[in-house]
């Protein structure tokens, strides 16, 4: 995005273009899109009218939550996380991840139409130091249990009370298409040492357009579930990967973020079907 096809807002850049196509996709082709967002929050809220505030970033957009017009449009928040870890992209610094569901396209815009809506967005623009907001359509044939992955009873680091499961997502853009190739191969070589740990593909989205960001596009969003923190940490650093990661995964991305999530909701899975 560049030039006139993005303007500015307080929190992030607003593609008009996507905008568009989210606005007028024909019915006969519209259904549900995958709103991923990177939330990434103000220390301290900084409401535009100059009101004094107390409270932080996070808890502003807490208020903002908006569950009522969600609701009424027939949207669900599927997914909801904290940021545990996050690696190589240090800025922004995210602090949250979440996403909905919405029944269409269209039904995103009208949303941002509604007067309970905008009621609440200022509480939004208070807490909001940057957000990424991307529409995303699940990838075709992606395995929940991938044909080799180990049940979590019987892998080296299992879920525990002290370290339960986590999601990792990565955001990704390619160089070029040619690109997915090795990002293929790389994905191939990741597998084999990720399935001894119980790997669990959760969710894997294509990007149709980023409707709110800094003017980057991405490519693919992924969600990958795994038993434990130390379980997905033993994978990353398994020679072999990192081997694999160096000769194709580098080879393959222009960006991308890659993040340890703790989930306080999540109906990311069940919400593909």
């Amino acid at each position: 995005m560049a030039g006139d096809r993005a303007s500015k807002a307080r929190y992030g850049k607003i593609d008009w273009e996507y905008g568009a196509k989210l606005a007028t996709t024909p019915p006969a082709d519209d259904g549900p899109i995958w709103m991923v967002n990177l939330m990434s929050y103000r220390e301290k809220a900084d409401y535009a009218d100059g009101r004094s505030s107390d409270i932080s970033g996070r808890e502003a957009d807490d208020l903002y939550a908006p569950f009522g017009p969600l609701k009424a449009i027939g949207a669900e928040i599927v997914f909801v996380a904290d940021v545990d870890t996050q690696f190589l992209n240090p800025e922004p610094k995210w602090n949250r991840v979440a996403i909905v569901k919405y029944p269409t396209r269209k039904s995103f815009i009208d949303m941002q139409e509604r007067p309970d809506f905008k009621e609440l967005h200022h509480h939004k623009d208070a807490g909001m130091a940057s957000t990424f907001v991307i529409g995303c359509l699940p990838m075709a044939d992606i395995p929940f249990i991938p044909e080799g992955s180990v049940e979590w009873t019987d892998v080296p680091h299992p879920p525990t009370d002290a370290d339960p499961y986590v999601q990792v997502i990565h955001v990704l853009k390619f160089h070029e298409q040619s690109s997915i190739g090795e990002m293929g191969t790389y994905t191939d070589h990741a597998a084999k040492v990720a399935l001894p740990h119980g790997v669990r593909l959760s969710a894997w989205f294509q990007v149709e357009g980023t409707i709110m960001g800094d003017g980057r596009g991405w490519d693919q969003v992924r969600f990958n579930t795994f038993p434990s923190r130390q379980a997905f940490l033993d994978v990353v650093f398994d020679p072999d990967r990192l081997k694999a990661q160096a000769e194709h995964r580098e080879v393959a991305l222009a960006d991308t973020y890659t993040m340890i999530l703790r989930p306080t909701l999540d109906r990311l899975h069940e919400s593909l079907s």
